[in-house]
């Protein structure tokens, strides 16, 4: 053991094959991709989408400053104890589910601008059934 050598950094040990060599019109260099920029969120001074950021300032700083993993713990708590409250209780249900649906909805909002049309429909989706799901709660029939 201690007659063997080290390869040096960057050698290959011996009987392994590097990459193959590229041909000569492939070794041309490529100009340099450019990174893909999200799309920037038009400026709204006086609209109500302004108002709704400028409001949610404050809640957002509130919300970073705690721990990720509380709001995961909470909004899964909430959504876990709307979807088994039923009976006499049904109502309960539908307010931990209204909790939920309406911070989803709060986020949908803010992200609405950089958000691709797929990625849109999914989460009105997502929202949608929550609070159908809260309103059928408050109904009975869930």
């Amino acid at each position: 053991m201690a007659g063997k050598k080290r390869p040096k950094k960057g050698q290959l040990p011996p009987g392994v094959k590097g990459p193959s060599p590229q041909p000569a019109s492939s070794q041309q260099p490529k100009p340099p991709k450019e990174p893909k920029q999200p799309r920037q969120p038009e400026q709204h001074a006086n609209s109500p989408r302004g108002n709704l950021e400028r409001a949610s300032v404050p809640l957002l700083m509130r919300l970073l400053a705690l721990p990720r993993w509380l709001i995961v713990v909470l909004m899964g708590t909430f959504l876990f104890l709307g979807l088994i409250q039923t009976g006499n209780l049904a109502w309960l249900g539908g307010i931990f589910l209204l909790l939920v649906g309406g911070f989803l909805a709060w986020l949908l909002a803010l992200s609405w601008p950089v958000l691709t049309t797929g990625r849109r429909i999914s989460r009105i989706v997502v929202v949608a059934a929550v609070l159908g799901i809260a309103v059928l709660k408050f109904l009975g029939r869930f």
